[in-house]
């Protein structure tokens, strides 16, 4: 398989977890804007999660974009990312219906630490293919955001059973470290490969 096409399939699956959590959101039965309110916790759910799922995204599209080649390894450990975060929609709606209880809450905390461990996986899985010199592995370097996520969800998901909002905002607080631009594997792709440059010689 072309990294294309893997890039292309992942994208579908992503963008096909948004639709299915969109149409999660029900049209209240009134015009008021009063009507809205008993759908508050599927609504900030569905905007955590959506956050979420654009990250891994975005993410996603930059790490292949400096991949190389495509192995086997490459293609189990990306469905295997796919496996956890087609559970997002699932997770988000049972929160969220529930008004954040405890165990949802924890629940939801599991499957996105799982995704995180995914995530890492496939990046390593790739980094091997590719060689310690590769550009991914210039780039994410040691990758401090993304083992200090894992250990946030690992810290929210007990917490969830003492007070299930303040899961939620360390859940809250990882999508914002993430939000916050990250420019290296931006820089490693404006670099030529030496191939590169010795075709332009």
């Amino acid at each position: 398989m072309t990294r294309d096409r893997l890039e292309a399939f992942s994208d579908g699956v992503i963008a096909i977890l948004i639709t299915i959590m969109v149409l999660e959101l029900v049209v209240p039965h009134g015009p008021r804007l009063a009507d809205l309110w008993p759908l508050r916790y599927i609504f900030i759910s569905y905007v955590l999660s959506f956050v979420y799922l654009a990250i891994y995204w975005n993410n996603h599209h930059h790490m292949l974009y400096v991949t190389g080649r495509v192995t086997g390894g490459i293609l189990w450990a990306n469905m295997h990312l796919l496996f956890w975060l087609s559970l997002v929609p699932f997770v988000t709606g049972w929160m969220g219906e529930n008004h954040f209880a405890k165990t949802p809450t924890a629940v939801y905390g599991v499957v996105l630490l799982m995704a995180g461990v995914a995530y890492f996986i496939l990046e390593r899985t790739i980094i091997r293919s590719q060689g310690d010199d590769s550009r991914l592995a210039r780039a994410v370097g040691a990758e401090f955001k993304g083992k200090a996520s894992m250990v946030l969800y690992a810290a929210a998901i007990p917490l969830a059973y003492v007070e299930p909002w303040l899961a939620y905002g360390i859940y809250a607080a990882v999508a914002l470290m993430w939000l916050v631009p990250d420019r290296r594997i931006e820089r490693i792709v404006t670099e030529r490969d030496p191939a590169e440059r010795t075709e332009r010689v």
